[in-house]
């Protein structure tokens, strides 16, 4: 059962990878014009990538607490890129 959860949390990574990776991607855009938003963002990219790092040399065996973590950085990245759009409109 403990092979079971465990291809089950894998596969559910890479299906939010695989739909995370394009929003990112159309998201970085609307930071254009603000680099200390941009540069927040290219950070939040990189604790996601250390996070992910971490996950696989644990055999993604964090206590979910990692996932928790990525996840936290998702909506800090919505949430920056609603702060561009919000400040574009006051323009």
């Amino acid at each position: 059962m403990e092979s079971y959860l465990h291809m089950t949390k894998l596969k559910t990574g890479f299906i939010v990878a695989l739909v995370a990776l394009p929003l990112g991607v159309f998201a970085g855009g609307a930071l254009k014009g603000h680099p200390h938003l941009e540069k927040a963002r290219d950070l939040l990219n990189s604790a996601d990538t250390q996070i992910t790092d971490a996950q696989k040399a644990n055999e993604f065996d964090l206590g979910g607490h990692a996932a928790k973590a990525k996840d936290a950085i998702s909506l800090a990245k919505e949430e920056l890129r609603q702060a561009a759009a919000t400040s574009n409109e006051k323009k």
